[in-house]
């Protein structure tokens, strides 16, 4: 039998909400039970609404609002609160990188057992049109007779009904509609599931996932829409081998990092950092902490497609960089040809399994390292960094949680010190905390 499922409750007792939680929400306690509310900020007494409760928390909605922090401000998206692309529009800019701030230094203190001996001023890009990678859902309403475009909706596999989105770069950021009246207009309306952006220094690459074969009208319809705009439409029917441009050719996507006279060129699909302006920003950060010499052996793990590994052979340093994902090592490599670098090496090796040594790579001495793990740290290669030599790493993490792991082995079990870390906001009004540390032999 089918239970009903409970209507959320008013709570119309009053809550204190006193922090924010790892995703951004509100924190209270009611009867020494935790209680998360969307949209609620510290210093705030509110009312709210029950969407889920446990044993030993409850989950909401903030209702009305008693007393206002002094650092709520005012949306500028439509369609925040609905949206779970950002949840931390309310929140005054320069109390979001606090909350990030506070976030690391938690998890450095909690997990890693350890605490920076200064603390990095905390990088900053621009606050809105900032995303030039982002992976929209699409999907075919037959109720409204359109297809909804967009980022799922908050707690639920919903996909936001958007017009625009303030977070997206340009020229995409204004496409959101169109692409709702392109798609809705195809034959194969239902059988599109997303849409991957990448927007280049000059292009902009839109990947459509199609699960079926277009028609000749729909490719026509595609090609009109690329000429209408101006941007890149690409075809993607399988795994990410069978992206092609609608038209057959098209434009090199690439993004410049000028300080270091470096061109980077990539693939639609190919993963780049979010934010461009901040990613420089980052770059010149990085390489100015790692201070590479000519004299120096750098290692770079997870270099991706040579975002540091580039600049950072731009100071005539030999530099050795490893990468899990083949194709990107190949596209690494003829970036470092196009930028006329020869001191750089790239290397395809599973940075997570637990036979590093050997690799004649891994035994190498190396006297810096330049680290930029996925979401799941870099626990595995730590033991090899500190067999090396190296005498400085610098850190680039996305998790605090992992980087702060990872902190207390390198400082507690390899004799290294957290000499400064802070923080990056690569996604500015979202809970995503992106990290910087820079760590020294101890000695």
């Amino acid at each position: 039998m089918r239970t009903r499922r409970k209507t959320p409750q008013l709570v119309t007792e009053a809550a204190e909400v006193t922090d924010l939680d790892h995703e951004g929400r509100g924190v209270a306690h009611i009867d020494g039970k935790a209680v998360f509310i969307d949209d609620a900020l510290p210093g705030e007494r509110v009312h709210w609404q029950r969407s889920r409760s446990t044993p030993t928390f409850d989950e909401g909605r903030l209702a009305s609002l008693l007393r206002a922090s002094p650092h709520r401000v005012e949306p500028e998206c439509p369609h925040f609160g609905v949206c779970g692309g950002c949840v931390l529009q309310h929140l005054s800019p320069e109390q979001q990188i606090a909350f990030k701030q506070r976030r690391l230094l938690e998890a450095l203190s909690r997990i890693g057992q350890v605490a920076p001996s200064s603390i990095l001023p905390p990088l900053q890009g621009p606050a809105w049109h900032y995303r030039r990678r982002a992976r929209l859902g699409a999907r075919w309403v037959a109720k409204k007779q359109k297809t909804v475009v967009g980022f799922r909706e908050r707690s639920s596999s919903f996909i936001a009904d958007l017009r625009t989105c303030p977070i997206l770069a340009e020229p995409v950021a204004q496409l959101i509609e169109p692409l709702s009246v392109l798609l809705s207009s195809l034959s194969l309306r239902a059988r599109i599931p997303q849409i991957e952006v990448a927007v280049a220094d000059r292009v902009t690459a839109l990947v459509f996932r199609v699960l079926d074969e277009p028609t000749a009208q729909d490719r026509e319809s595609l090609e009109a829409f690329q000429r209408a705009h101006g941007i890149e439409v690409y075809l993607q029917p399988g795994g990410y081998e069978t992206v092609a441009p609608v038209m057959g050719t098209a434009s090199p996507l690439e993004y410049r990092l000028s300080a270091f006279d470096v061109t980077i060129r990539f693939q639609p699909t190919d993963f780049i950092q979010v934010n461009g302006v901040l990613n420089a920003v980052m770059v010149e950060r990085a390489v100015e902490w790692l201070a590479p010499t000519a004299e120096d052996r750098v290692l770079d793990l997870f270099c991706g497609l040579g975002n540091f590994s580039l600049p950072i052979a731009r100071s005539g340093a030999s530099v050795t960089a490893v990468e899990g994902e083949a194709a990107l090592v190949a596209r690494a490599r003829e970036n470092a040809t196009r930028n006329g670098l020869a001191n750089v090496e790239f290397h395809t090796a599973d940075l997570f399994a637990e036979d590093l040594a050997r690799a004649a790579w891994a035994q190498r001495p190396y006297d810096k390292v330049l680290l930029d793990p996925p979401r799941a740290g870099a626990r595995e290669v730590l033991p090899m960094i500190a067999s090396s030599g190296a005498t400085r790493v610098v850190y680039i993490s996305c998790h605090p949680g992992t980087f702060a792991r990872d902190a207390g082995l390198l400082v507690n079990e390899h004799n290294f010190e957290l000499e400064a870390a802070g923080v990056m906001d690569m996604f500015p009004h979202t809970a995503h905390v992106e990290s910087m540390g820079v760590f020294t032999r101890s000695g």
